[in-house]
């Protein structure tokens, strides 16, 4: 980070997209200032303990298409696959872009899920973070830190169009309502893109009973 306090746009400057029924997209584009951007995305590519899970698929196991982290309050485990996982401790600067988060969005977050995609053939595709665990309405914030990709997001009941939001470095995504329940979204694959990105995607879990969290 700048030895400056950085700023930070307010809420009411993102563009707001409706996902009926019910769900609303906040973006913000250039969130995070380009040298703060940057120096995160250097400081948690070589800070964090990255992984690589497998995940079960038609019987067979398979790794993930990226690695990623888990980080949030100690009490905030999940389980998958049979095992439970336990939340590194915050980073520092992730722990600042949190307090600073739940400040702008009026909501707490005591965890958040890194991806780290290290170039276009990772991905992550079509899911909802519907797990019980987030509740019935959650609040995602989603920050980008790198690469710009796509964010694709698809209806469930398929009576409404697709969507595409091209994500840069330092934009902020709000997932808000009823998104989860109504929509899918992905990360598409990008053959042409050669530099790595970083994808922070803040939660509230509920503790003690956090189940599967993957994404």
């Amino acid at each position: 980070m700048s030895r400056t306090e950085p700023r930070y746009p307010p809420l009411d400057a993102a563009r707001q997209i409706l996902l009926p029924p019910g769900g609303a997209l906040d973006h913000v584009s250039g969130w995070l200032a380009a040298d703060q951007s940057e120096a995160i995305l250097c400081q948690l590519t070589q800070a964090l303990e990255w992984q690589q899970p497998e995940i079960a698929l038609f019987g067979r196991s398979h790794p993930i298409p990226r690695l990623q982290a888990w980080i949030g309050e100690p009490d905030a485990d999940y389980r998958y696959s049979g095992r439970t996982f336990t939340p590194a401790p915050w980073h520092s600067a992730l722990a600042r872009l949190r307090d600073q988060l739940s400040s702008t969005i009026g909501t707490p977050f005591n965890s958040v899920l890194a991806n780290l995609y290290r170039d276009g053939n990772d991905c992550m595709h079509w899911h909802a973070d519907d797990e019980p665990e987030l509740g019935p309405e959650p609040c995602i914030a989603s920050l980008s830190l790198g690469a710009t990709r796509d964010f694709l997001l698809q209806p469930r009941d398929r009576h409404r169009g697709s969507l595409k939001v091209t994500l840069c470095s330092g934009d902020l995504l709000v997932m808000r309502g009823a998104v989860q329940q109504h929509w899918r979204h992905s990360l598409p694959r990008r053959r042409r893109v050669s530099d790595h990105r970083i994808n922070l995607t803040f939660r509230q879990v509920a503790r003690h009973t956090a189940g599967p969290v993957h994404r």
